[in-house]
């Protein structure tokens, strides 16, 4: 298997895990009666998971799990489809 192979498969297993952590941040702040948009989730993202980490450090004293899951598979995607791009520059 080639480098690339594997580059685009951890792409594309980090980006699924990217789309399951937002959607069960949206689900946490769903079930705290916070109004979700679904439809303009990509543009909203963001906000939610501010919301999502200040309430749960507030309930709990410390932010939610689901954060650093959202946060280590946006760079993980990010970072392979740098090294996809710029790689062979390299």
């Amino acid at each position: 298997m080639s480098i690339t192979i594997i580059l685009i498969a951890i792409g594309a297993v980090a980006l699924i895990w990217y789309i399951i952590s937002t959607i069960r941040i949206c689900e946490a702040l769903r079930k705290r009666n916070i109004k979700v948009n679904y439809f303009l989730l990509r543009l909203y993202a963001l906000k939610y998971v501010n919301q999502y980490k200040n309430i749960t450090k507030k309930e709990t004293g410390q932010v939610g799990p689901l954060f650093y899951h959202w946060t280590i598979s946006i760079i993980t995607v990010l970072f392979t489809a740098f090294i996809l791009i710029f790689g062979k520059r390299i």
